[in-house]
């Protein structure tokens, strides 16, 4: 079992991205929770303590870069990775979030094991 320092949030309207990330998290002896809204998100937010976050960039109910905020405002020690296929990594607003601690990292969609890894390792 894991310990609750490994808990980690993964929040994306898509279940088959959730079902990778939480298979390829467990393989790392990870614990995860999911979420398929922002709302979800936030509720999970309320009820465990995160070590970090994996959001996408676009949910039904909420940016991804605001819904970084809000979970910033309940946890400010978790470190947040921004998963998109709607941005790039030289975007403007992600390098903002970046520089501005907003977020920690950036992962386009789709991503290899390989990023997932570098970015837990880091």
């Amino acid at each position: 079992m894991s310990d609750q320092s490994d808990l980690i949030l993964i929040a994306d309207d898509e279940p088959d991205l959730c079902w990778a990330l939480e298979h390829l998290l467990h393989n790392q002896g990870l614990a995860t929770r999911r979420a398929l809204s922002a709302r979800e998100a936030l509720d999970l937010m309320e009820q465990h303590h995160f070590s970090r976050a994996f959001l996408d960039a676009k949910l039904p109910d909420m940016d991804g870069l605001e819904l970084a905020r809000r979970i910033l405002e309940i946890a400010p020690d978790i470190r947040i990775i921004m998963v998109s296929g709607y941005f790039y990594r030289d975007d403007v607003s992600i390098q903002d979030a970046i520089s501005q601690g907003l977020i920690h990292s950036f992962i386009s969609k789709p991503f290899l094991q390989e990023e997932i890894l570098k970015v837990l390792n880091a």
